[in-house]
């Protein structure tokens, strides 16, 4: 996989997910909360979109997502677009005049990403529902105050990785992270188990 594709097409899914789902979902129902599904990503309320590779599915309508900007596409799906305001500094820095690049194996590499993390977090702990924050466009969980999840990339590793993130920092070798600990999937051996152990070592460590 291009290293180059696969942060451009990260960069263009999380503004996906910021401009075009979370933002006319908290419009509408106050939540930004998103969630994985099936090859991909989608609102948890309404309105009921979702993305799937490299297009944004909208009721019966397929969009593709590469060479319409985030304006016109969100004008096509009816539920118009634009990050939720008023909530977080941070974010995709995307505006609705920007033009999304999906590269199709690179949205298929995400969306596995984000398959695994959401088997993982459920085994790991099963009364959690993860939950896809827009923000950092990582799936998480939370647990007696640490966070668990799997980032899509971001200014700290550029391909997906999963953490462990404790609120109150602690020490020792395991904590090989600014926020915590943090391997990449490929790593772990990009199998769902595998992250359920991490997550599980995490936790033992975590409260030690």
């Amino acid at each position: 996989m291009n290293t180059t594709d696969l942060v451009a097409t990260r960069r263009s899914l999380h503004a996906v997910a910021e401009l075009l789902l979370a933002g006319p979902q908290y419009r509408r129902t106050g939540t930004i909360r998103l969630r994985a599904t099936p090859g991909g990503f989608g609102t948890t309320t309404e309105p009921d979109l979702r993305v799937e590779g490299g297009e944004l599915v909208a009721g019966g309508e397929r969009l593709p997502l590469s060479g319409r900007s985030f304006q016109e596409l969100g004008i096509a799906t009816g539920a118009g677009a634009g990050a939720p305001e008023n909530l977080y500094s941070d974010g995709s820095g995307a505006t609705p005049d920007d033009v999304p690049a999906v590269e199709p194996a690179a949205a298929e590499l995400l969306a596995h990403a984000l398959t695994l993390g959401d088997r993982a977090l459920r085994a790991f702990a099963p009364d959690a529902t993860p939950v896809l924050w827009p923000e950092h466009f990582d799936l998480s969980i939370t647990v007696d105050r640490v966070n668990y999840g799997v980032s899509l990339g971001d200014g700290y590793l550029d391909v997906p990785y999963a953490y462990v993130g404790p609120w109150e920092p602690r020490g020792g070798d395991f904590w090989n992270a600014p926020f915590g600990a943090a391997h990449p999937l490929t790593e772990l051996g990009e199998d769902a188990a595998a992250l359920t152990a991490f997550f599980a070592e995490g936790r033992k460590h975590a409260t030690t």
